[in-house]
């Protein structure tokens, strides 16, 4: 059984820095592709990053260049560092596995596996 937990959200001020975790279990990691996603207040979950099995990344816009993504094959680990946070990227946000590579990264019904979100608050 796959289990995917986020950890690392929590509140912060505009212009700090977060780093968020998304331990995963059930799963080879050099076997799947990774992403953020987030959902804020009121809107549509949108892609953040992806990272393909050989750590291929790709940012999908929503950070405009402040946000990095990463992984500890080894440890199973999931990793988004968020720096210069604004009061935008409030939201839920979730990580998502799927065997392989995603044919369409950005379109969520690539996932089948999620985990629960950690909540992220940036306050001006």
């Amino acid at each position: 059984q796959v289990q995917l937990m986020e950890t690392g959200g929590g509140s912060v001020d505009t212009g700090a820095s977060m780093n968020l975790s998304c331990v995963a279990n059930g799963i080879n990691f050099r076997d799947y592709c990774m992403a953020w996603f987030r959902q804020a207040p009121g809107k549509e979950r949108e892609g953040v990053f992806y990272i393909t099995p050989n750590n291929g990344a790709y940012d999908f816009g929503a950070s405009e260049g402040r946000f990095t993504i990463s992984k500890d094959d080894a440890k199973n680990i999931l990793y988004l560092q968020m720096n210069n946070l604004k009061p935008e990227d409030t939201a839920i946000y979730y990580c998502a596995a799927r065997h392989g590579v995603a044919p369409s990264p950005l379109d969520e019904d690539n996932y089948n596996n999620w985990g629960q979100g950690t909540q992220v608050t940036v306050s001006s």
